[in-house]
């Protein structure tokens, strides 16, 4: 079986990193590079994140660029009260040895899909949409050579997380995501709707521990320092796992359900800045544009993140 090829674009992030371990723990998937983003923490800090995470793995070979410091138009807004001054606040880290690349994260990404044009790659989006926005804008053809782009973002039913309207990665860069939704490439979307699903327990976590392992352990900490900002917020057991659902959507679609609509990004209303328009109902005409996944079988959905991370030494 030929391995699926992806771009993964992060700004690592405890969930980020749980979902670059479990693209590193699948071999169903060919990781061509990781590109960086100003998102939850700086962009210096998303790219020495995202190398300590292929340190971790042993993924010292994995090419790794940054990319845009700061959304399009608005000011950077970052959430440490999440995730911690460093991104990566649980673990004790280290700084990276492997070499950050020298070509920026927009660069890479136009020449990796112009070398690919038969749409074998698809784009798995797990921070603000900036650096893919500036690719569609610098180059245009390349729409037509991407297969998808899986993303997690937005909401509709669960409203917002860094406002009551808005989910934080499309908040942070509103004109960006609405390039991207109306760049007429196939869309996933992961939204707060189903991401809200998947949440980590003492149960869970105590999972990744037990393997004993560098990135069981790892996990296990990130998880742990993670969640107790969302118990406090929600009153759940644990944290939602966001982004490795843009993963294991890639591994095992099935445990996934949605339903094709189409969503508008509002980048006008201060009160409203950086809402999903979700047309849930197919109300308003406009054609579709995006599958929005709203339902998981949450279980299957640790039991991959379990198998796939205990291959990882």
């Amino acid at each position: 079986m030929t391995a699926r090829k992806i771009i993964i674009d992060t700004d690592p992030g405890q969930d980020d990193a749980v979902a670059i371990l479990l693209a590193f723990g699948s071999p169903e998937l060919e990781v061509l590079g990781i590109t960086c983003v100003a998102g939850n923490v700086p962009l210096a800090k998303t790219q020495r994140n995202a190398r300590i995470i292929c340190e971790l793995a042993g993924r010292t070979d994995m090419p790794v660029f940054a990319g845009a410091s700061r959304p399009m138009v608005r000011p950077l807004v970052t959430a440490e009260h999440v995730h911690g001054k460093s991104g990566l606040n649980g673990p004790e880290l280290w700084d990276p040895t492997m070499p950050l690349r020298k070509e920026h994260a927009v660069d890479f990404i136009v020449k990796t899909l112009r070398l690919n044009r038969d749409g074998a790659v698809t784009l798995c989006v797990l921070g603000p949409l900036t650096n893919i926005a500036l690719a569609l804008i610098k180059a245009p053809d390349i729409a037509e050579h991407i297969h998808e782009i899986v993303l997690m973002g937005g909401g509709s039913f669960e409203g917002g997380n860094i406002t009551p309207m808005a989910e934080f990665n499309i908040y942070v860069d509103p004109h960006a995501a609405k390039v991207v939704f109306q760049s007429g490439v196939p869309l996933v979307v992961m939204p707060l709707d189903l991401t809200h699903k998947t949440i980590t327990t003492r149960k869970r976590v105590a999972r990744f521990k037990d393997m004993g392992s560098k990135a069981g352990v790892f996990t296990a900490e990130m998880l742990s320092f993670f969640e107790r900002f969302d118990q406090e917020k929600y009153g759940s057991e644990g944290a939602p796992l966001h982004d490795p659902n843009v993963i294991a959507y890639l591994l095992k679609p099935g445990i996934y359900a949605g339903r094709e609509l189409n969503i508008e990004i509002e980048t006008e209303s201060a009160l409203c800045l950086g809402a999903t328009v979700v047309d849930w109902w197919r109300v308003s005409g406009r054609a579709p544009n995006a599958m929005f996944m709203r339902d998981v079988d949450d279980d299957a959905f640790f039991e991959l993140l379990f198998e796939r991370i205990a291959t990882l030494k």
